[in-house]
């Protein structure tokens, strides 16, 4: 007996995801999602509207949100709980690589290709546009939980380039109520606060897999992958994993 053409189709789509090769997904197939990290600070009184926008590009399936807290303004009154220098290092890096003179807040980064004014919706908007369209599909990229252990597979593709690897780690959302700076009396929502930002490994275009610890991290909601040109230039991949309640 033959089967339906259609009929057929939906058989061996069925044969794939129980195989765990789902149609689209493969190493060269698929763009990854588009990786949007707003530097900003909890002392800064223009940085509560782009921290609000960040909480609603969080909720897109095609976005991975990141809130990095830098530490500059920490001098004006408040001290950021959720600053790291580390933050600032790598936006005068992208700075650098995207032909400004410095570095200022709050600044989306999206998908290391390109920036706008956090609070700027119609701008950020068609800068996400862009990147996704410029984006070539990349490798495979897949995170796993076991207990205290994430679990990296990165596909292989065909290259010649050397990209880093980055875990990161983020907080859910926390509530905090501001008594002193520019944000004195107000109480501020964070949403995605990067609170882990470590360089895990190299990838050479050949399929990898590697195995972080969670032990002794903070971050709460959730971690990230981000496979991206050396230098902090263009994100060629990236993955989230949400974080179940414990």
């Amino acid at each position: 007996m033959q089967l339906p053409i259609r009929c057929a189709f939906a058989l061996i789509a069925l044969f794939l995801a129980h195989t765990g090769f789902a149609p689209g997904v493969a190493a060269g197939e698929a763009k990854s999602p588009v990786v949007v990290e707003l530097f900003t600070s909890q002392g800064c009184s223009s940085c509560p509207p782009a921290e609000a926008y960040l909480r609603e590009l969080a909720d897109r399936p095609n976005i991975i949100a990141l809130e990095l807290h830098v530490d500059y303004w920490d001098y004006i009154g408040w001290k950021d709980p959720f600053a790291a220098h580390a933050f600032v290092e790598r936006q005068r890096v992208y700075s650098g690589n995207l032909g400004e003179r410095y570095v200022y807040t709050p600044q989306m980064v999206i998908g290391g290709r390109t920036h706008a004014v956090g609070s700027d919706r119609g701008q950020v908007e068609a800068a996400i546009k862009s990147v996704r369209k410029q984006m070539s599909p990349g490798p495979s990229l897949a995170l796993s939980r076991d207990g205290d252990k994430i679990r990296v597979r990165i596909g292989g593709i065909d290259s010649n380039e050397t990209f880093d690897v980055y875990f990161v780690t983020y907080d859910a959302e926390h509530i905090t109520k501001i008594q002193r700076g520019e944000n004195r009396g107000m109480t501020l929502t964070n949403r995605n606060i990067v609170r882990v930002f470590e360089h895990v490994g190299t990838w050479v275009g050949k399929p990898l897999e590697l195995t972080v610890s969670l032990a002794g991290m903070k971050g709460d909601g959730g971690c990230a992958v981000l496979v991206q040109e050396q230098n902090a230039g263009p994100i060629l991949t990236a993955a989230s994993l949400p974080f179940s309640p414990q």
